[in-house]
């Protein structure tokens, strides 16, 4: 069994956010090895989410993010549970990093039900012409669109894409992490992107 260390502690500590007592559990658990005891928090803190998904989120921030000298601008409302977890600073530089990340992504929707169905529809046509064009058989284009649309959602959904400050965890993770760390449901309800110059 190897031994956990205070350094080690730190290290855990600084590269998740989660407490000390979690940490220093982690990595008895994951005997020593930092990069399972990461999991380890990752899965505890979805575990946390999972068991606060049925509260109500009536509190929170509308955070805003404005980019490029004010050529973007971003509006995010992020909610949780009660005003004191909305001070905080995790829940204050998590808002602040969703309103990065839409004005950095653009994403179309939250989650994937929030792309509209002609959307769906549109990239589905597209990708079945481009794979019959390659001369692929009906039910190979019909695979090969589906693989394509799973793509469309994680590069255009903000919960599915990569954090772009972290690319090794997406927006989803980020947001569990947080619930971890603050012990409170939070969700991003809704946000607003402008460009200048974009049509409207």
């Amino acid at each position: 069994m190897s031994e956990v260390t205070a350094k080690m502690v730190k290290e855990l500590r600084e590269k998740t956010g989660a407490g000390i007592m979690d940490c220093k559990q982690a990595l008895a658990e994951c005997n020593a090895d930092m990069e399972q005891a990461i999991d380890f928090l990752r899965k505890k803190g979805l575990a946390t989410a999972k068991k606060r998904a049925g509260r109500a989120t009536l509190e929170g921030v509308i955070q805003s993010y404005i980019h490029l000298g004010g050529k973007i601008g971003v509006l995010v409302e992020v909610n949780c549970e009660t005003d004191f977890v909305a001070k905080t600073p995790d829940f204050q530089e998590f808002a602040k990093n969703i309103a990065m990340q839409i004005a950095a992504t653009n994403p179309v929707g939250i989650h994937e039900e929030d792309v509209p169905r002609e959307v769906i529809e549109r990239e589905m046509e597209i990708y079945r012409a481009q794979a019959q064009e390659m001369g692929k058989p009906k039910n190979v284009a019909d695979k090969i669109s589906e693989g394509k649309l799973k793509k469309y959602f994680k590069d255009n959904c903000l919960m599915n894409q990569p954090y772009v400050r972290d690319p090794n965890m997406t927006v989803s993770d980020l947001l569990n992490e947080t619930i971890a760390k603050t012990g409170e449901k939070i969700s991003i309800k809704r946000f607003a992107r402008f460009q200048i110059g974009e049509e409207v």
